[in-house]
């Protein structure tokens, strides 16, 4: 019986090599509060990054939460309505009104001739995405935030090792918040990050993810507990020596989808967006109108033939009820993100993907022609 293709699947060295870094664990009896392989993995990730300063985190949500303390964002956000919701509920667990703008229609990232008309005497920052890990553009959004005294911070989620022309992209804005869960590109079972130009800012992050502590007596700001343990940290030091194989066999797979999908008509990929190095976090196509199927049809079909793919990102985050009330939810103000995310699917990528199933994908895929 054939085996379920589905959307993702975490990378998982062999077991083997993660058996000495328990040992050690169980040898030391450290668990958590900044261990050795934390620093460790915060020292590593620098360097393999590009980045000065980076503090980890039990989650990218938690991370995502922690920035805005961190820089003490209040009033009113303008962000994206295309992405996970996280974005959106982080702001609002801070007491943070979100303003969603539109979104580009080649790049799916938050429309920076959008923003400056959504800027009130509220709003103190921006949080765009980089979607699928494809850039935002850094510079038209600085300028913005420049002219206006606005903070930017960057939900970095898919943007892992994600470079541009002048570097990594997590180096843009105040902040950058990553996620290592299961399914990115690197994961440490559940975990996150946030990427921090200065010591200063890291210290008071630091100090926000581990109760406001700033040693055994005092406490100077309601913090959290954002820690992330030693497993985590270790199991993430195992990762990176295999990330470039990871990240190499991602790019073999974008280039057969889009060897293999280049003919079909209505069936449109995304291109790049600036980026100098991809993480092929994802693989989204566009179901558009000259396609004989919809966007719900084919992945319908496609479920049938046991290829579980996903509508990333449907709903839009203006379409859940805790946000829709808003008037920038509303759909007149978002034809862009509305339209996308009824035509949107992201197909099978993994590093153990194979030729074959890949294939089989695109078959289906090409079988909706017939329809």
């Amino acid at each position: 019986m054939n085996k379920p293709i589905y959307v993702t699947q975490p990378f998982l060295p062999p077991l083997d090599e993660f058996i000495p870094y328990l040992e050690k664990i169980w040898d030391n009896k450290i668990l958590t509060n900044g261990g050795p392989f934390h620093q460790q993995l915060e020292e590593a990730l620098c360097s393999y990054l590009g980045v000065k300063h980076i503090s980890l985190f039990t989650n990218g949500t938690i991370a995502l939460v922690t920035a805005l303390q961190a820089l003490r964002v209040t009033g009113e956000v303008i962000t994206t309505p295309y992405s996970f919701v996280a974005t959106a509920h982080s702001l609002l667990w801070n007491g943070i009104k979100p303003v969603f703008v539109d979104v580009d229609p080649e790049s799916l990232n938050i429309d920076p001739t959008k923003i400056e008309a959504a800027i009130t005497p509220y709003t103190t920052a921006i949080m765009p995405v980089h979607c699928y890990g494809r850039p935002c553009d850094v510079d038209a959004i600085q300028r913005i935030a420049d002219n206006y005294n606005l903070r930017v911070i960057y939900d970095a989620a898919h943007a892992f090792g994600v470079n541009g022309p002048k570097g990594s992209v997590l180096n843009n804005g105040d902040l950058s918040v990553l996620s290592f869960h299961a399914t990115k590109v690197f994961n440490t079972f559940e975990g996150g990050a946030i990427v921090c130009p200065d010591a200063k800012t890291k210290l008071r992050i630091d100090q926000l993810k581990n109760f406001g502590f700033v040693d055994e007596l005092t406490v100077v700001a309601p913090g959290i507990n954002g820690k992330m343990s030693e497993i985590n940290a270790a199991f993430g030091m195992l990762q990176l020596k295999h990330i470039t194989h990871a990240l190499d066999r991602r790019k073999e797979i974008d280039g057969a989808y889009r060897e293999q999908l280049k003919d079909i008509k209505g069936i449109r990929c995304l291109g790049e967006s600036g980026e100098t190095e991809a993480n092929h976090s994802y693989f989204p196509i566009l179901v558009e109108d000259d396609y004989p199927l919809s966007r719900d049809e084919l992945y319908d079909k496609l479920k049938t033939r046991g290829v579980f793919a996903r509508r990333y990102f449907y709903p839009l985050i203006t379409d859940f009820p805790m946000y829709r009330g808003l008037p920038s939810a509303h759909r007149d103000n978002l034809p862009t993100a509305n339209n996308a995310a009824q035509k949107v699917m992201c197909l099978p990528i993994y590093p153990t993907l194979t030729s074959e199933n890949i294939s089989k994908v695109v078959d289906c895929i090409r079988e909706g022609l017939q329809a």
